[in-house]
């Protein structure tokens, strides 16, 4: 059994863990927060810009977009975004799962498969696999230092020109995204080519526009933004994702600590009582011999 002096420090020990969880959820609510306001402040534009997109596309024949060409599929690129820190629960965990899924059922189809890792979670996961895409000249996880959307917007021009180039013939996103405090939600999405915006009322409607410049220009302008709009979203909510997991992490642990506290203290009482017992049947037992 171990000494009060042990326990003592045990005590010690999980109080000042059971603090700095607390702490840490207390920020990760704090961020979750500001990250929602982001996506809600967000949302209003990335819609108005798809519904333009559809007005202009909704008439027009066929793609005449490079970044809508659908073609064979022999090099497709998945995107894993992850956080760059942990405590967060099975956050990274499981988009680096799916990306493995996705990955192996690509290569049964027969295509050559990378993957981009935004997180260095997924970038520390993925390069020890060797499976890494260099398309970046930076290391795609520094988006989130000083996160901005221009940070975002360099890396989804580059996929963008990789993609017009044909390096690659689909382009994946794999990421979190939120659902609520406790439940996060794994997302995959086409990323590129971009598929059309597809709404039916939108074709009765377009005869009252009129497109200056054309709708093909329009289209050749938007996209390109549209892409940027769609991963930095989808960052955001990833963003948004791993506050929540964390937030839910800390209280967890918080809970667990405070469990272990009222453990050790009762053992700490019962150790202390035992002892003073001890000490008690010692002096009666002295004080009987001397008798």
């Amino acid at each position: 059994m171990p000494s009060l002096k042990e326990i003592r420090k045990r005590i010690q020990s999980v109080n000042s863990t059971m603090q700095i969880t607390s702490a840490m959820k207390m920020v990760a609510a704090a961020k979750l927060k500001r990250s929602q306001d982001a996506i809600s402040n967000l949302r209003p534009y990335a819609n108005k810009m798809k519904e333009v997109l559809g007005r202009a596309s909704a008439n027009l024949p066929a793609a005449q977009n490079g970044l809508t060409a659908v073609r064979p599929l022999k090099k497709v690129l998945l995107i894993a975004i992850t956080s760059n820190r942990g405590l967060c629960g099975a956050f990274n965990n499981n988009v680096i799962k799916q990306t493995q899924n996705l990955r192996a059922q690509y290569q049964v189809e027969g295509s050559e498969v990378q993957v981009l890792a935004l997180g260095k979670k997924a970038y520390d996961a993925f390069a020890k696999m060797g499976v890494l895409a260099q398309i970046t000249t930076d290391l795609p996880y520094l988006i989130y230092d000083n996160f901005s959307f221009q940070k975002v917007s360099g890396v989804a021009d580059n996929l963008a020109k990789h993609f017009m180039a044909n390096h690659f013939d689909r382009v994946v996103l794999v990421h979190n995204s939120f659902k609520n405090a406790v439940t996060q939600v794994i997302n995959t999405q086409q990323y590129l080519p971009i598929l059309p915006v597809v709404d039916s009322s939108l074709l009765s409607a377009n005869s009252d526009y009129i497109f200056e410049p054309s709708a093909v220009q329009i289209l050749d302008t938007l996209l390109p933004k549209l892409l940027r709009v769609q991963l930095y979203s989808a960052v955001l909510d990833s963003l948004a994702a791993e506050h929540a997991a964390r937030m839910t992490a800390m209280h967890n642990a918080t809970d667990n600590a405070k469990s272990l506290k009222k453990g050790l203290t009762i053992a700490y009482n019962k150790a202390r009582q035992a002892a003073i017992t001890r000490e008690i049947s010692e002096i009666v037992a002295g004080s009987e011999a001397q008798r």
